[in-house]
């Protein structure tokens, strides 16, 4: 059968009807990879596997939610939406907007966007303005602007976002079967928590009947200079190399405590310094390359093997939430630098120690 996309596969488990348009760019279905190298360099028993969501159509998990609200949006006769952004979310509804004929008007705090992603928003269109400010102050414009003007705001706290990205979740228990005992990811505007924790619960619920499946504890990890639901207050200026969870005040913060609280997890801190070790060694144990945000999942991980948390075998899914071309500057900088050599036999040989 051939892939239609999120909506057509989940409609049945989506505030869709026949009357909603459908505007796809056949996102979802990402690879579930089973990371044994991983495994073996952390010394553990456990499976632990890669949900890849840089593998989207804009390269990041907010296509899912992207695409049921921008469906939305156009069935309930919008011409414009609106969004926030530190990078993905301006990328992925620039798309999505551009495939729907609307326009789109994004907001990124100035300086603070990765040019991978700035340049899918300002390619597909959108009106992008900086904001002399950081992304809280972003948002709490675009809020503003779409509760006085006929615009359709289309960041996580609009419910439809939340819909479409719980779609990861089932997604995750279709391939293994169950759900993992253990779910790692980033947290920054907090809305992929919750939605996680929303598709685990209603897939749960829907098959009850049919058979038991688990509920995950739920893992999330923000940056140590991010860190305002870990520290308990909000953060003026976050830092964070991890730009996609450079966030000081989260949108979603009570639902991501319900999804920690309720599912026995924790929201933890990860350093700049453990996000770009993971970076790397997802890069070079896995092949798989990612934005430094999406990192934090594995770089969490990492800190809770070394913390010697897993007393027992489990199965473990870490979400990479974007894919690396959205920031290669990062990448250029920690990897291996290129050296120039003569175009003759001898001098590539002796680079290559042969």
């Amino acid at each position: 059968m051939v892939y239609q996309g999120v909506i057509r596969r989940y409609k049945n488990y989506l505030p869709v009807t026949e009357k909603t348009p459908i505007i796809t760019l056949l996102e979802g279905d990402t690879p579930l990879i089973e990371a044994e190298n991983l495994r073996v360099s952390l010394g553990v028993d456990s499976k632990i596997y890669l949900k890849y969501e840089g593998l989207n159509p804009t390269g990041s998990f907010k296509d899912r939610g992207m695409t049921v609200a921008v469906s939305k949006a156009v069935e309930e006769g919008a011409s414009a939406v609106i969004c926030a952004s530190t990078g993905n979310t301006s990328a992925s509804a620039a798309a999505y907007a551009a495939k729907a004929k609307l326009k789109c008007v994004v907001l990124i705090p100035e300086g603070a966007v990765a040019l991978g992603k700035l340049s899918q928003a300002l390619i597909h269109g959108a009106e992008v303005l900086a904001i002399k400010g950081n992304f809280d102050d972003a948002l709490h414009l675009a809020r503003e602007i779409s509760n006085k003007y006929p615009v359709v705001l289309v960041n996580s706290i609009n419910p439809h976002r939340i819909e479409g990205q719980k779609t990861a979740a089932f997604e995750i228990v279709d391939s293994l079967g169950d759900a993992p005992d253990y779910h790692f990811m980033p947290v920054g505007n907090a809305g992929n928590i919750t939605a996680y924790w929303k598709g685990y619960r209603e897939y749960r619920k829907i098959f009850q009947e049919k058979r038991k499946l688990k509920l995950p504890r739920m893992m999330g990890f923000q940056a140590e200079g991010a860190a305002p639901i870990v520290r308990g207050h909000p953060i003026k200026k976050p830092r964070t190399i991890a730009t996609a969870i450079r966030i000081g005040n989260p949108a979603s913060w009570k639902k991501a405590e319900e999804a920690r609280d309720e599912s026995k997890g924790v929201i933890d801190i990860v350093s700049d310094k453990e996000i770009i070790e993971a970076y790397r060694m997802l890069s070079s144990v896995e092949g798989l390359f990612v934005e430094p945000a999406s990192a934090a999942s594995v770089a969490g991980l990492v800190k809770y093997v070394r913390q010697g948390y897993f007393s027992q075998s489990s199965t473990i899914v870490c979400i990479l939430t974007g894919h690396g071309l959205k920031d290669p500057d990062r990448a250029i900088k920690v990897a291996r630098k290129v050296r120039v050599v003569k175009a003759d036999l001898k001098s590539v040989a002796n680079q290559m120690r042969l």
